[in-house]
């Protein structure tokens, strides 16, 4: 009975094991993904880097066909081990760093020298037996014995986990939010986990294990699953540093990567394992249970993820009542959204009834802007019978259209007739429904003309629908710049550094997103989501000019990019020498439009110089336009002095 406790038990612990392998490997993708440019992130990477190997190493180790395979697998175990204690006080540094105390060079210097000093240990563990012996089993489980030096790495051990722990003390310290401390505190008490995962207790035991093995697996499994659960929360507590979202995306982001990740591959592994020992058990090796579990639990978990994973997301995430009505507002706009696809695909939908209705050979709608010029056509039917291939001069005029008695609104415009389409409110025209009827169409009924007038009014519909989706657009490209300021300074002041908040507003972001931004608008400098999105619509110059063209940012933000390319241009006329090589190719390439090969051609350098050139070209445009950021805001805090 004990003893086969103890195979259940031992069995547990591997699959435990290689869930934490699942988990940290998962996670460190994650870390890789959203937010590697941070330094807390990346130094949280090398941690999960660590367990990882050091996890998969003892699965590998404790499945292993012989004591030489295991060996070989328990000596690579200490690549992780020895770099672990390093790695905590990289993590350390980098968050006392965000925390407001940046290292002197003193910290950095030491994260260096310990590094190297975990690459000395590797060595010594893994070529040579000054730290680790050869192979012995205590209670079951393989393990290493303690070489004669052994000492050092218990020394080297406690003291850097102890630095780490007084580093990681220091930051909390310094936190001033509720919610920041909250986290660090997770932090806190999160770092046990991978040095509860790396550190060879075994080696301390030593045979000890093989008087209490019910209760060494007992605790062993305890503490693998206290590992795994401390993991997710350190990895938890790390996903806000380096990420400007908001606590709600963060944690949704994290969530549903759990769940189609660690949660599906442990499931799956626990199922293969534990059914396939239990068919072993009672005497049907290579069952064909084992491959038809795996399936059905994957698409189990899947379809259980999918139901219910959203509703879980709003109710732990999205806050409160009046909070989750309004994502799911959001939510329902995304999923009803008329794009532009949609609308072709209805309005042609519709005006093939609109032919079967009248017997008609085609049909058409105009969609009409503001202005009462052709923002929109759509048309079924032979090309040669339809007016709207002919650009916006195929417009009836006033005096070509004829009013077609008792047809109510109806009009003949030369051969075709037309049917204004209204808003719903009858206040503004927002398009026409035409047709061509045959030659041998005769009077419209009673019946058609209102069956065209239902159908005419559901096109009215769809147009207005689209009108305001416009107008909803609209707001947001001028809402998501400030937005995302605030959610940037808000990411930034997170973790001690409020006094960000209170610094001048005056619009210049960090440089390398500047060139970023000022990249993507010159690629759209003619039209596109990039330049009528840019987070640079909301700089001081930006606005200025505005208030000159009517309010039009789009249009200001233009002016501005071609003035910083304008400042580029050398005194003189224009050449094609060296000295007018980055303004040549900012004017040919995102003034003019031209494609790459042929400014390579025309400017007589090679392609991948040109991309060079490119890069040096942008940086100058954004330090000219930091430069006129920078003017405007002076001209603006001038004028607060005066006035």
């Amino acid at each position: 009975m004990v003893e086969s406790l103890l195979s259940v038990l031992a069995i547990l612990n591997k699959v435990l094991v290689a869930g934490i392998a699942i988990t940290a490997f998962s996670l460190l993708l994650y870390a890789l993904t959203f937010n590697l440019r941070d330094r807390v992130a990346r130094a949280f990477a090398v941690i999960l880097s660590c367990v990882t190997v050091i996890t998969v190493a003892d699965v590998l180790a404790s499945t292993a066909g012989n004591l030489g395979e295991t060996s070989m697998w328990l000596h690579f175990q200490w690549i992780g081990t020895a770099l672990l204690p390093a790695a905590y006080l990289h993590f350390s540094d980098a968050l006392l760093a965000a925390a407001g105390r940046p290292s002197r060079g003193r910290r950095r210097f030491a994260v260096q020298a310990m590094y190297f000093a975990s690459a000395i240990l590797i060595y010594e563990a893994t070529l040579t037996e000054n730290l680790v012996r050869r192979v012995a089993v205590s209670a079951g489980a393989p393990y290493l014995q303690a070489g004669p030096y052994f000492w050092i790495v218990l020394i080297y051990f406690t003291l850097l986990l102890g630095w780490t722990a007084v580093n990681l003390v220091r930051a909390y310290r310094r936190l001033q939010t509720s919610t920041s401390r909250r986290r660090m505190t997770y932090l806190l008490v999160a770092s046990a986990a991978p040095a509860m995962a790396a550190f060879p207790f075994l080696l301390i035991l030593g045979g000890g294990a093989n008087l209490h093995p019910l209760f060494f697996w007992v605790i062993r499994l305890v503490t693998n699953a206290l590992v795994a659960a401390l993991l997710v929360m350190m990895a938890y507590a790390t996903a806000y540093f380096g990420v400007t979202y908001s606590d709600r995306v963060v944690k949704g982001r994290i969530f549903q990567w759990l769940l189609r990740g660690p949660v599906v591959a442990v499931a799956i592994l626990a199922v293969t394992v534990l059914l396939g020992e239990l068919v072993r058990s009672i005497g049907i090796p290579n069952s064909r249970t084992v491959p038809l579990a795996m399936v059905a639990t994957l698409l189990m978990l899947q379809f259980a993820i999918t139901l219910f994973r959203e509703p879980l997301e709003r109710l732990l995430f999205y806050g409160s009542a009046a909070d989750r009505g309004d994502l799911r507002r959001l939510q329902m706009l995304e999923e009803r959204l008329l794009t532009h696809s949609d609308m072709q695909q209805f309005l042609e939908t519709l005006l093939a009834g609109v032919c079967d209705l009248l017997s008609v050979p085609a049909a058409f709608v105009i969609e009409l802007d503001p202005d009462g010029k052709a923002a929109y056509r759509v048309g079924v039917g032979p090309a040669d019978l339809l007016p709207i291939q002919a650009g916006s001069s195929s417009l009836p005029r006033p005096e070509e259209i004829v009013l077609v008695p008792d047809a109510g609104e109806l009009f003949r415009w030369g051969d075709y007739w037309i049917l204004p389409l209204h808003s719903p409110g009858g206040s503004q025209m927002l398009g026409m429904l035409g047709v061509r009827p045959g030659d041998a169409r005769g009077p419209l009924t009673d019946e058609e003309l209102e069956r065209l007038g239902r159908l005419a009014e559901r096109a009215a519909q769809a147009l207005e629908d689209r009108r305001l989706q416009a107008e909803v657009f609209a707001s947001v490209d001028r809402l998501v710049p400030e937005v995302d300021r605030i959610q940037r300074l808000s990411a930034a002041a997170r973790y001690g550094q409020a006094t960000l908040l209170a610094a001048p507003n005056n619009g210049l972001p960090p440089g390398v997103d500047l060139l970023q931004w000022v990249r993507d608008a010159l690629t759209h400098y003619w039209g596109g989501p990039k330049l009528t999105q840019s987070p640079l619509l909301q700089l001081r110059v930006v606005q200025e000019q505005s208030q000159s063209r009517n309010g039009n940012e789009v249009n200001a933000l233009r002016a501005v990019l071609k003035e910083a390319i304008e400042r580029v241009r050398p005194e003189g006329e224009r050449r094609f020498t060296t000295e007018w090589l980055l303004y040549n190719i900012l004017e040919m390439k995102f003034l003019e439009g031209r494609r790459v090969r042929d400014i390579a051609t025309h400017l007589a350098v090679s392609e991948a110089d040109l991309y060079r050139k490119q890069r040096v070209a942008l940086e100058e445009v954004s330090r000219v336009i930091a430069d006129m950021e920078r003017q405007s805001s002076d001209r603006a805090t001038d004028y607060e002095v005066v006035g």
